[in-house]
């Protein structure tokens, strides 16, 4: 996946560089082909072709240079989640590698809780709801692979993650009032204690708006890298293009500035755990 990022990275500056892919390959003598396979993260690059690509897209940035370098250096390292290589595929794969990488993760939610935000229990309740026939050792291995997502956010270096949850989140009681309440409190806690968590809850009284209809996550990385999006569905996508980000940027801003303040979000995760202890 950091190959895919290098690519990603290597397409922009050569858009940027109004250079067509042929072009890229005729400076570097390769071919287009193996210009768009780099850019899809498809093959590894060496130092040496790294630097050739640099210099025929003339990125001067000593800064970028050695960033890029970096990246690709890395590229080589495998991630925790490979050993979950039967249950980590596709673009679930796609999303826990990027999102390890991430300095920021701005997240919408309008049917379930993060799931850098679940308690276990709320976990195991989504999992036994997300079909109807489940082996337990599955569901066991997908609930484990969620807790370790969420060690980075008390780790070294944590992401900055800020999070918009419909109102419906919290009103979606999964595995029953006493695991919701649970959860709600958990959100509450996160939020007042962790300085690199803000947690907004999106009211029903604000009127519906483009963007409002789907869960998205954007992802933010250091330069030179660009912003990822991640949007939900039955098999997800990652869309590395910065059209997306950008339009995924300002509706992440739109919802917002439209929900409860971060202060009056916790007093309502509050409330909501106070009524489903009621139930």
């Amino acid at each position: 996946m950091r190959r895919r990022r290098l690519g990603i990275i290597l397409r922009d500056l050569r858009i940027a560089a109004r250079l067509t892919g042929e072009e890229v390959g005729q400076r570097v003598e390769r071919s287009a082909s193996w210009v768009s396979r780099v850019e899809h993260g498809r093959v590894g690059l060496r130092s040496r072709d790294l630097h050739d690509l640099l210099d025929a897209l003339e990125v001067t940035s000593e800064e970028t240079r050695e960033a890029l370098t970096q990246l690709a250096r890395e590229s080589k390292q495998r991630g925790w989640w490979n050993r979950y290589g039967q249950t980590i595929t596709g673009p679930y794969a796609s999303f826990i590698s990027f999102e390890h990488e991430a300095t920021g993760l701005l997240c919408y939610e309008t049917i379930v809780v993060n799931g850098l935000l679940q308690t276990e229990a709320y976990a195991r309740a989504l999992n036994d709801r997300a079909t109807s026939v489940q082996v337990s050792e599955d569901a066991d291995r997908q609930v484990q692979i969620k807790l370790n997502r969420q060690q980075r956010l008390t780790g070294e270096h944590p992401p900055e993650l800020w999070v918009i949850l419909d109102e419906a989140v919290l009103r979606r009681p999964f595995g029953g009032p006493s695991v919701m309440r649970d959860q709600l409190l958990h959100l509450a806690t996160t939020a007042d204690e962790m300085p690199h968590v803000s947690i907004q809850v999106l009211p029903h009284r604000q009127a519906i708006f483009p963007g409002m209809i789907a869960s998205f996550t954007l992802m933010e990385f250091p330069a030179p890298d660009t912003s990822i999006v991640f949007s939900e569905g039955l098999t997800g996508a990652v869309h590395g293009e910065a059209e997306e980000a950008a339009r995924c940027t300002i509706i992440f801003n739109e919802l917002r500035a439209a929900a409860l303040s971060k202060r009056d979000s916790i007093r309502e995760l509050r409330e909501a755990a106070q009524m489903m202890g009621e139930q």
